[in-house]
């Protein structure tokens, strides 16, 4: 089993930066992700790691003011978002997978096995 604890969602107007962190525990875990729900929308992906932190991927919406990064001494996942958009409200999620996961098998949800609760992210105009 792995568990997942999120933290660092908030309110910040749009051009604002935030920093969500992700802890996990328990099995060994070879990529993470961020993914992200909007009110009446499906979840998507964000952006994902893998723990050697040789490879990321991101979204196009949020590459160049989003950089996902991991630090494996303290089994915790990053996520710093720069130039918020009032488009990037949403609750965040983590998820791990037990695999690591290469090009396009990382966007897809369905390749996460655990996932956090979910932390809300308000961006306001």
């Amino acid at each position: 089993q792995v568990q997942l604890v999120e933290s660092g969602g908030g309110s910040v107007q749009a051009g604002g930066s935030l920093r969500l962190s992700c802890a996990t525990s328990g099995r060994t875990i070879y990529t993470m992700g961020w993914f992200r729900q909007a009110p009446g929308k499906e979840r998507e992906f964000v952006a994902a790691i893998r723990s050697s932190v040789d490879s990321t991927y991101y979204a196009e919406s949020v590459e160049v003011r989003f950089t996902i990064s991991r630090d494996n001494a303290k089994k915790t996942t990053y996520l710093q978002m720069n130039s918020l958009k009032p488009e990037d409200t949403a609750v965040y999620y983590c998820a791990s997978s037990t695999s690591l996961l290469y090009g396009g098998n990382a966007y897809s949800r369905g390749n996460y096995e655990y996932w956090g609760q979910g932390t809300q992210v308000t961006v306001s105009s």
